[in-house]
């Protein structure tokens, strides 16, 4: 009989994360703070035209980039004379379960499917969930998802509680716990006890998924409009998206600048009980955003394959208001319904491309499906019962957890710069705690890491020491 407490679990993680990935990550430790992230992302054996043809056979990708003509219009009239790129978006929600995240899916249950494993065991809030559902049943796999859903008064959000339909009418098993520590504990004990692959966002099977958004991107861009995106938004939370598609992008020999976007839910910690459903929005936000960039392996795999600040080039933050209203904006004037995380990086979009000059272009890289519990009125109905004002003002005065402020006018969307040197200087402090003197690799490695150079990385290790 094995130890099923906290801590015996805990120990044994690295185990049974070798056991239900089908990876031996000691494989590429250096034995201090560096590890080889390229030989870890290439161990899955898959390259990226073998990616394509595995979503394909998924009827995955090849999804439509649409130009927000209206939305662009709207940008115009807000900006100065001669500014205002044009504004784009790709399509994601088309796919099988409705997100782009189908593609981390794909690559994952084809690998569990191969090694034959009987089924496939997934930790998230929902859209990913979602997706695995999706391809272990094109798949003939079984499928477990486990979620976050509940504060400790039974209480669920709207947002997780329609992720959860989502994922039981596409054939998965949904188990869901109270937000706390044993997330992480449930899902290593559910791996022991079933012997399923490990379908983590974290892993490179996951990672590599994405990198087909990306290339797609560049590939129909070019192909449709005779040019490449000038700057590429991307939704960030654990960071995998961003990753994946800025790797993807790098593979097409696109130059585009990447910028992740998270919706600011500055003062609200995601673990608090009492602080859970005060927050509007349950994934791409600060709360996973900031942390996950700066300790990357914070995730339930021992070496996460999303690094966000080796592909990011700018962090700017939305407010909750500015998500609400570009969602009501996109539905009024496109047509189109969709869920929030996609919407958070076109809030962002709508303002950087008043920044650019006409002539230039802004692709949103994902959308998602909307309904039921991620619609915005029920979602708005739900922050009122826990407390929330709502009303139409500024909505650089928005405070989170206390109240949600609709901007009066679009003009007063903006999206608001994080300082990435600081960001940097985080990471740095988080990887060199408790090593005394870095080695050369390590410090080549935080460069990487931190999309700079070994310069600026001894000068933050030389303050860390002051």
């Amino acid at each position: 009989m094995k130890d099923l407490s906290y801590q015996a679990v805990m120990q044994r993680k690295n185990e049974i994360m070798k056991k239900s990935v089908g990876m031996d990550y000691d494989m590429f430790e250096s034995g201090s703070i560096a590890f080889d992230y390229e030989a870890m992302m290439k161990d899955t054996g898959y390259t990226l035209e073998d990616i394509i043809r595995i979503q394909k056979g998924f009827s995955i990708g090849d999804t439509r980039i649409i130009e927000l003509k209206n939305i662009t219009e709207l940008a115009r009239k807000c900006a100065k004379p001669g500014k205002g790129a044009r504004i784009f978006l790709k399509d994601e929600a088309s796919n099988p379960s409705g997100s782009f995240k189908v593609r981390r899916a794909a690559t994952s249950v084809y690998h569990a499917k191969k090694l034959g494993y009987k089924g496939v065991i997934t930790a998230t809030s929902g859209n990913y969930g979602a997706a695995v559902a999706s391809v272990c049943a094109m798949a003939g796999l079984k499928c477990i998802v486990v979620q976050e859903c509940f504060d400790s008064e039974g209480k669920g959000q709207p947002e997780i509680v329609e992720k959860a339909r989502k994922c039981e009418a596409l054939g998965a098993e949904v188990v869901q716990l109270s937000v706390g520590p044993e997330l992480f504990y449930s899902v290593l004990l559910l791996l022991e006890e079933t012997g399923y692959f490990n379908a983590s966002l974290y892993t490179p099977f996951g990672i590599a998924g994405v990198e087909s958004l990306g290339y797609e991107l560049a590939q129909q861009f070019r192909k449709d409009y005779n040019c490449e995106p000038d700057v590429v938004v991307c939704s960030n939370a654990g960071g995998g998206n961003l990753t994946g598609t800025a790797r993807g992008l790098k593979q097409a020999n696109c130059k585009a600048q990447v910028v992740a976007a998270s919706v600011n839910l500055k003062g609200l910690h995601m673990a608090s009980d009492g602080q859970f459903n005060k927050k509007s929005f349950t994934t791409s936000h600060t709360g996973f955003g900031m942390p996950f960039a700066t300790n990357p392996d914070r995730s339930d795999v021992p070496r996460s394959a999303a690094r966000p600040l080796r592909y990011m080039d700018r962090y700017v933050t939305v407010n909750q208001g500015e998500v609400f209203y570009i969602t009501e904006a996109l539905a009024s004037l496109e047509g189109l319904e969709k869920g929030p995380a996609g919407n958070t990086a076109l809030a962002a979009a709508f303002y950087l491309a008043q920044e650019m000059d006409e002539n230039q272009t802004i692709v949103v890289q994902e959308t998602e499906y909307t309904g039921a519990g991620k619609h915005i009125n029920p979602q708005l109905s739900f922050a009122r019962d826990n407390g929330i004002e709502i009303f139409f003002g500024n909505p650089q005065d928005e405070v989170a957890g206390k109240n949600i402020i609709l901007p009066q006018h679009p003009s007063m969307i903006k999206a608001v710069d994080y300082n990435m040197e600081q960001l940097r200087k985080s990471y740095i402090k988080n990887k060199v705690a408790g090593f005394n003197k870095p080695t050369a690799e390590d410090i080549k490695f935080l460069s990487e890491e931190t999309k700079t150079n070994c310069d600026f990385v001894l000068r933050a290790i030389e303050e860390l020491n002051k």
